[in-house]
């Protein structure tokens, strides 16, 4: 970056510039001026590393200006360190204690989040997405099979993470094991069930979150089924309007939240309770929770059906 004495971004200067240059007749001696690029793409600073990647791509360049409204230079973004997510440390908890019956008979001898889809647990794909989003502290909340988890996981460090447990003595729910967090979390931690599949971005449901200071985030997708029938549209005896096979839309729990730590003073230590209850206790309180829209492919591996689709889907 090419800078004046105020510190204004006067242009850029690449190294191709340079080899252009000297292609032209310039030498090391020559004055930089003819190779600057003067009006080069910027960006603000608050712009997200989203549309920064964006901007990158559609212009094919790998530096860009960060600079203010008057101009001055205040940053850079470079792609190899843009692409690079950043490191997170908050938590990420799993819930992997449930007993899997629908997924029988894969589950009568193996935890349902160690059943495998492309040659891997279920439980590894989520910890190695999580891990490409910056995550690496991870805790597992484990009951049927649990010691084969614990046995397959250890301490993460064949996976480069962290990895701590919660015992389950009893089936706590898809929230009640929360309440064994000790210590509780300082910051703000996202929570998924062990049998999603799914290539939503943890980070930015995170950001998400902290943006809307919300106390409770939940993930939702768009559930779209289609009527067989036409539907006849009445007002008491009258027909008033006919749909043919009408579309209905509705949102559905993805099962992957975003919580702040306060939030687990509405359970109670080893008590079950699932989390719908808790948003349920939450909104009651007056906390505020938000619905997070994700599009991402996403497959809840419940029944054998879905783990065939599963398996089917990473080799397509």
């Amino acid at each position: 970056m090419v800078a004046g004495e105020d510190g204004k971004l006067l242009g850029t200067v690449s190294d191709g510039d340079v080899r252009r240059g000297l292609l032209k007749g310039l030498d090391l001696d020559s004055h930089i001026s003819p190779t600057i690029q003067r009006n080069p793409l910027v960006v603000p600073p608050g712009m997200t590393r989203e549309t920064v990647m964006q901007l990158m791509v559609a212009n094919k360049i790998q530096q860009v200006p960060v600079v203010n409204e008057n101009r001055h230079i205040v940053g850079l973004h470079l792609w190899d360190e843009i692409t690079t997510p950043p490191t997170r440390v908050n938590t990420m908890v799993i819930m992997a204690g449930g007993k899997g019956t629908r997924l029988r008979p894969y589950t009568e001898n193996c935890p349902k989040p160690l059943v495998q889809v492309a040659g891997k647990p279920m439980l590894e794909h989520i910890i190695e997405r999580a891990k490409l989003e910056g995550f690496t502290r991870f805790v597992l909340a484990i009951n049927y099979l649990g010691h084969m988890i614990e046995d397959f996981f250890g301490s993460g460090a064949r996976l480069g993470v962290e990895i701590e447990y919660l015992r389950e003595q009893s089936p706590l729910g898809t929230a009640g094991a929360l309440s064994l967090l000790n210590p509780r979390p300082d910051l703000p931690f996202l929570v998924t069930n062990a049998d999603v599949i799914t290539d939503i971005r943890y980070g930015e449901l995170l950001d998400f979150h902290i943006h809307h200071d919300a106390a409770a985030t939940m993930a939702v997708r768009v559930h779209e089924w289609q009527n067989p029938f036409g539907v006849v549209q009445t007002r008491g005896v009258e027909i008033i309007g006919f749909e043919e096979k009408p579309v209905a839309r509705t949102h559905v729990n993805a099962g992957v939240y975003a919580l702040n730590p306060d939030v687990l003073g509405a359970l109670s230590a080893d008590m079950h309770c699932d989390m719908p209850t808790l948003f349920e206790r939450l909104q009651a309180q007056g906390s505020r929770t938000v619905a997070y829209p994700m599009h991402e492919p996403w497959l809840d591996v419940g029944r054998p059906d879905d783990l065939n689709r599963a398996n089917a889907e990473s080799t397509s």
